[in-house]
């Protein structure tokens, strides 16, 4: 094997790990409410190339596989961005309290453009046109996802889901 043979394979080998290296992964849990029933359990996982600002998220429920996209709020973030967490929902989800407002009310374009929030939020789809939107407070927010947070989801029927990610 020749030195040029042997840098190609250092290269091809660094290049591998950097870029795997880049990606982080989590895991959480949480509860879906039940009608006078037993809470059912929940199982989260997300991934993200960019150190957890915007990734993919799935969430499994007894019977059914939810998944789509999360974007963390940051001073970078772009209201045109997160149009596609309004489709199928009311834009901005005035109708269901999370920007600061209890009984709901427009999210603060302003605030994402000018302060850094410490929120996530997130819609994910099954199949049959099912929905689910998530809203997540992070623990330590420079640490992205991998630093923990706690929210709640809402399912396009109503029902609810606590959800929790611990930070690694």
């Amino acid at each position: 094997m020749n030195t040029s043979q042997r840098v190609g394979i250092w290269v091809s080998v660094s290049l591998s790990l950097a870029l795997t290296a880049c990606t982080t992964t989590g895991v959480g849990g949480g509860q879906l409410a039940a009608n006078g029933g037993e809470a059912q359990p929940v199982a989260f996982s997300w991934s993200s190339t960019d150190g957890g600002i915007t990734g993919s998220m799935s969430a499994v429920l007894p019977g059914k596989t939810y998944q789509g996209r999360f974007f963390q709020i940051t001073q970078q973030t772009r209201t045109e961005v997160l149009d596609p967490l309004w489709m199928h929902w009311h834009h901005g989800w005035y109708d269901w309290p999370y920007w600061g407002h209890p009984g709901g009310g427009p999210y603060p374009t302003t605030q994402f453009i000018t302060h850094y929030s410490g929120k996530v939020v997130a819609t994910l789809e099954a199949p049959e046109q099912q929905r689910m939107r998530c809203r997540f407070h992070l623990v330590a927010p420079a640490r992205g996802m991998s630093g923990g947070g706690e929210g709640q989801c809402q399912l396009s029927d109503g029902r609810t889901v606590r959800a929790s990610f611990a930070g690694k």
